[in-house]
């Protein structure tokens, strides 16, 4: 995300935080905690939105630069926003190591 969509994201979290949830973590837990808290208090929604994003690019960033957070953070319930928004294929496996297929092994060969 450039610079441009990331103030973007924040403007529109500034005024209304469930829809800043949503366009990072998508349906689910996260925007429904989101929605509740916004309700009880406007505070309370914008540092739960808030929180949701900075974990997101956390992520996104320690993912574009080799680093492998394994450890979920705490509160976040979406994988998506776990992962950084990267698919589960693109994701390193801990410790940086490369699994290298054996030439002629397939699926299922002892």
């Amino acid at each position: 995300m450039g610079l441009v969509k990331k103030i973007g994201l924040i403007l529109i979290t500034l005024f209304i935080p469930p829809i800043g949830v949503f366009l990072v973590a998508g349906c689910g837990a996260d925007l429904l905690i989101n929605i509740l808290l916004t309700i009880l208090g406007y505070f309370p929604g914008h540092i739960h939105a808030f929180y949701i994003e900075y974990v997101y690019f956390r992520r996104r960033d320690e993912m574009r630069a080799g680093v492998y957070a394994a450890t979920p953070a705490p509160g976040v319930y979406s994988s998506k926003v776990q992962r950084g928004g990267l698919h589960r294929h693109n994701v390193p496996p801990p410790g940086g190591a490369v699994a290298v297929p054996v030439q002629g092994q397939q699926y299922g060969t002892i």
